[in-house]
């Protein structure tokens, strides 16, 4: 058994099980041949011995070698292994009565026995079956030590757990060693599923039992995401249980489970788990529809959101993607990412500032994109509320520059990305983003009047997780350096999506639009950043307040207790996605808008910041400072009794 033991290969080649499994027909075969020989002093079938054993052989072959039935990783599997022979066996013996049936209708008389040929299959299928088990059973015999593995609950009592505890349990060097299945409904104490016990989740007895029973772990697989998103992994957080989740992307594929071993994809939770979301289609026939073979320009396609844009056009097979932005290093590093992940891509490289027209021209001439996303911008408060004028400029002048290079070079779409900060903005920055929304909004109907075909689309979403500069990347840094732990206010509450998510909306949003349209996409339930705070600091098997100080500091400027995706004016009608809705805005004169937004870009670029802000209020009434130096000027506005905005909007168009 030490031999055993010390042998180190992960996985029967599949090779040798083929080979198994065709010397296994050919002995079923001989068997019957030898049994004829026995009973009746002659083999059962007309031809030669040879001859049809070799048909037999061929017909086992090429069934086995079409359905992968010997492909299996045997160690995981048993009614995956049991369905795919049966049908090897039954598609065969199907062949050879049919074969032997045109040979009676032409010779008058039977190619082999018809019994013989069930005896076979029959043979066959125990016997691959037996060959299987004893695989099995040899590398759980090999594996039966438990040094150093962490003994863990898997949880759920599903086909999909059990399947999860028994990949764990015989795979060769595992880390993990299932001692049982974590129920949480009710029934009987201590019953058994395929020799694993159950636990019940009990919150009184629970912790004890993790203790007694030296349990380290809770695994626990993408099916149960939905359960653990909901606050059930809190338990656990808060008693200094560890959890694991199971890699939903490469969760029980074959090839990777068979080169690298299941442990591979067995992680420690991180926040993101727990904040995720329902699993992304990411091969929307809609999509490709629009994008497989168009060329599409994405502006700050080296951000977080831009990116993922870029990779995701790409999968849907554009026939060249134009990657726009400012930033040299970051523009590098996607495009070695592109070479490596998508290298029959046609990508084109541009540096460039959305603020710089003539150089925007330049690629839209040499282009002529079929569709734009544009995804540059500045978006940190903060930083916007001490620089408001690059925000104007950057989010409102590179936005107008941008959509005007779009008309004029006749681009079919146009998808700006903005955020739920435009609603009732706070800050310069979420006013910025309002402004850049209605000049598209007002140009594209505009456009439409003069007979242009430019539709522009607007999508407004909350936060991404693990995006640049994010709050969970921030707190993780301050985690791992000891802490403090910095939250702006206790009660502050933000949406969360993922940035795969957020992109595939965005992409599915531009091409189901028609234009004129803002979109808004269901962002789930607000998380309270505090509770996030002190998720991430048990998670990381420290105490909140004990091992890692969390810290109020104060609201920064511009920052509001929570974000809204629809002004309280607002409606919004339902679309073919239940995530995706259009909010019906009010609507603009585009002259009236260019005369406004002229006024506006031209004291930024003058650094006139009071008469800047001054003018965005009056444009955008709804713009109210709030923690900000600039709250100063909505009490001159309310002094001169000059509340309301200098534009005259229209109604909400039909559409």
């Amino acid at each position: 058994m030490r031999l055993l033991r010390s042998f180190k290969v992960k996985t029967t080649p599949r090779w040798i099980i083929l080979l198994l499994d065709m010397l296994i027909v050919l002995v079923s075969y001989a068997s019957t041949v030898v049994a004829d020989i026995y009973s009746t002093g002659t083999p059962g079938q007309s031809g030669t011995t040879l001859l049809v054993g070799l048909l037999v052989l061929l017909y086992y072959f090429i069934v086995t070698y079409i359905s992968k039935s010997y492909t299996c990783v045997i160690r995981l599997s048993v009614i995956e292994d049991l369905y795919r022979i049966f049908m090897v066996v039954a598609i065969s013996t199907v062949m050879l009565v049919l074969t032997d049936g045109i040979w009676l209708a032409f010779t008058g008389h039977s190619f082999i026995k018809f019994w013989n040929i069930l005896v076979i299959g029959a043979l066959s299928f125990s016997m691959m079956m037996i060959e299987r088990l004893c695989i099995k059973y040899l590398y759980m015999r090999m594996n039966s030590t438990t040094t150093g593995r962490k003994r863990v609950l898997v949880l759920g009592t599903s086909f999909g757990s059990v399947f999860l505890a028994n990949a764990l349990k015989g795979e060769i060097g595992g880390k993990y060693l299932p001692v049982g299945l974590l129920s949480i409904k009710g029934g009987p104490d201590s019953p058994e599923i395929n020799g694993f016990k159950v636990y019940r989740f009990d919150p009184t007895t629970m912790t004890e039992q993790f203790k007694e029973n030296n349990i380290d772990a809770l695994i626990f697989d993408s099916k149960s995401n939905y359960l653990m998103n909901s606050g059930f992994a809190d338990f656990f957080i808060k008693n200094d249980i560890p959890l694991m989740a199971m890699n939903k992307v490469a969760e029980f594929e074959q090839d990777k489970v068979s080169d690298k071993g299941i442990s591979t994809f067995i992680k420690e939770v991180q926040i993101e788990d727990l904040l995720g979301r329902d699993p992304i289609v990411l091969n929307n026939p809609l999509v490709r529809e629009h994008i497989n073979g168009s060329c599409v320009l994405i502006t700050g396609a080296c951000g977080s959101i831009g990116s993922e844009i870029v990779r995701q056009v790409a999968n849907y097979g554009a026939s060249k993607i134009v990657l726009y932005d400012q930033a040299e290093t970051p523009m590098h590093d996607i495009s070695l990412e592109m070479k490596k992940t998508h290298p029959h891509a046609n990508v084109e490289l541009i540096m460039g500032d959305v603020r710089n027209r003539s150089r925007l021209e330049q690629a839209f001439a040499k282009f002529r994109p079929r569709y734009v996303f544009h995804a540059a911008a500045y978006k940190h408060v903060p930083m916007m509320e001490i620089n408001p004028t690059e925000a104007i400029l950057a989010n409102v002048l590179g936005t107008r520059n941008v959509a005007d290079m779009a008309l004029k070079y006749d681009v079919y779409k146009f998808v700006m990305i903005s955020t739920d900060k435009a609603v009732n903005p706070t800050n310069v920055m979420g006013c910025s983003k309002r402004l850049a929304e209605i000049y598209c909004q007002s140009l594209f109907f505009d456009a439409q009047q003069r007979g242009k075909k430019t539709q522009f689309i607007t999508t407004r979403f909350g936060n991404v997780l693990g995006s640049n500069g994010s709050v969970i990347p921030l707190f993780r840094k301050q985690i791992a350096s000891g802490g403090p732990v910095t939250v702006t206010h206790k009660e502050i509450i933000r949406y969360f999506m993922t940035i795969p998510e957020a992109c595939s909306l965005v992409l599915e949003a531009g091409c189901m639009g028609s234009g004129g349209e803002i979109y808004i996409f269901d962002m789930g339930e607000p998380v309270k950043i505090y509770d996030l705070a002190r998720r991430m600091i048990s998670l990381a098997g420290l105490k909140p307040d004990v091992d890692i100080k969390i810290e109020e500091i104060g609201l920064r400027p511009g920052e509001k207790l929570y974000e809204e995706l629809l002004n309280d004016k607002e409606k919004t009608t339902a679309t073919i996605n239940k995530k995706i809705m259009i909010a019906k805005v009010r609507t603009y004169n585009y002259k009236d808008v260019c005369a406004g937004i002229d006024h506006i870009i031209e004291m930024a670029a003058n650094g006139d910041i009071h008469g800047m802000i001054y003018a965005m209020k009056e444009f955008v009434p709804e713009y109210k400072s709030q923690h900000s130096k600039f709250e100063s000027i909505d009490k001159e506005i309310e002094q001169e009794g000059q509340s309301g905005g200098s534009l005259v909007p229209r109604q909400p168009n039909a559409e």
